[in-house]
């Protein structure tokens, strides 16, 4: 189960806020499923308002930092700011490229917002609801 600090889901959310109403993207980094590092990636997807793409050269870029903090990919994070409820999207699910990493989802419609966590398997094309821990230090 990864933990996050509740710094970073502030990060998270803070930059859906900021992005909305098109959709946000970045990525989390840590070691041993506790979460250290939050990266904020520019959206460059062709229409933002329904869909998101990270920056080459950021995605490069935060792969590159993660690797000399000794991080590992643990999570991708996403903005749904429609969304109530958010879940995968079927686009969501055929671009999971990366099955070992879960996907945080924010959805913005609610009264207030909702970060959802989730294991996709683009391969077998189906998703499933994970949980996470939040660390208050």
């Amino acid at each position: 189960m990864v933990k996050l600090r509740a710094v970073h889901i502030e990060e998270m959310l803070a930059h859906a806020r900021e992005a909305s109403p098109s959709e946000c993207c970045g990525l989390v980094g840590g070691r041993l499923e506790r979460a250290q590092s939050v990266y904020r990636l520019r959206n460059v997807a062709s229409d933002a308002l329904v869909g998101y793409e990270a920056a080459p050269e950021e995605l490069f870029a935060a792969q590159r930092s993660m690797r000399e903090r000794g991080e590992e990919l643990l999570g991708i994070y996403h903005s749904h700011p429609r969304a109530r409820e958010p879940v995968p999207s079927e686009t969501d699910v055929r671009l999971a490229y990366y099955p070992s990493a879960i996907y945080f989802i924010i959805g913005l419609s609610a009264e207030s917002e909702i970060l959802r966590a989730f294991r996709i398997s683009e391969r077998d094309g189906h998703w499933e609801r994970v949980e996470y821990t939040i660390a208050y230090d």
